[in-house]
């Protein structure tokens, strides 16, 4: 299955399931390069931004799960690049 890059979006509204969502995101640290948090206490929200780069389907089921924890709001794009499992870029494949 080819690789796909993308970027992820989460907010956080309710504070009691941050434990959730980073235990979350250590079980598909395999998908993640990248992580920006930004706990916005006054506002009582916490912003989690992921750079992802893994299969459609690791992906929606990392998002999909998330979206499932109650006081979390979920928001995927994934690019128009595509990776052989070999590493290969796409466009060369053809």
């Amino acid at each position: 299955m080819e690789k796909r890059l993308g970027i992820v979006a989460i907010v956080i509204d309710d504070s009691t399931s941050i434990s959730r969502v980073n235990a979350l995101l250590s079980d598909f640290s395999r998908l993640i390069d990248a992580r920006l948090g930004l706990p916005m206490r006054g506002k009582g929200i916490s912003l989690i931004s992921l750079v992802v780069e893994g299969d459609t389907d690791d992906i929606g089921a990392l998002t999909g799960r998330l979206g499932k924890i109650p006081g979390v709001q979920v928001k995927s794009v994934l690019t128009a690049f595509r990776e052989a499992e070999d590493g290969r870029d796409e466009e060369m494949l053809h």
